[in-house]
């Protein structure tokens, strides 16, 4: 079944955020390299809960949200859409680590798919 495994939290100011999130919550947070997205280690894997990250807020990135883990990432966005979800970014490479969808779903709620594959590349 799937599960959330990752949040996304949009931020205007990345050190501002990652400032608070650090000291409000001891958060660790650290930049992927090369992208303006922070990777959030909320806390240790062997722990109950999920990590995450800050990214810049933007037209498909308004307000926190869950990231799916499935896995055949295609047949989860069929499956949405025809429960009544809008796919509003299509399936995307995420190199070396699989690939991610977003959809908008019955309640206007955006939410993420995600399905590891660590052979993907950018072509």
């Amino acid at each position: 079944m799937p599960r959330p495994m990752h949040f996304e939290i949009p931020v205007d100011d990345a050190n501002r955020a990652a400032a608070f999130y650090q000291q409000a919550f001891g958060w660790e947070i650290q930049q992927w390299e090369g992208a303006p997205y922070w990777l959030v280690t909320s806390g240790p894997d062997e722990e109950p809960g999920i990590n995450g990250a800050l990214g810049p807020r933007g037209e498909n990135f308004m307000a926190p949200m869950f990231v799916i883990a499935v896995d055949d990432i295609e047949a989860a966005m069929k499956t949405a859409e025809r429960a009544g979800a809008k796919i509003v970014v299509d399936k995307s490479p995420i190199p070396g680590v699989g690939w991610s969808a977003y959809f908008t779903d019955t309640e206007g709620n955006q939410m993420g798919l995600f399905q590891d594959d660590t052979s993907v590349t950018m072509d």
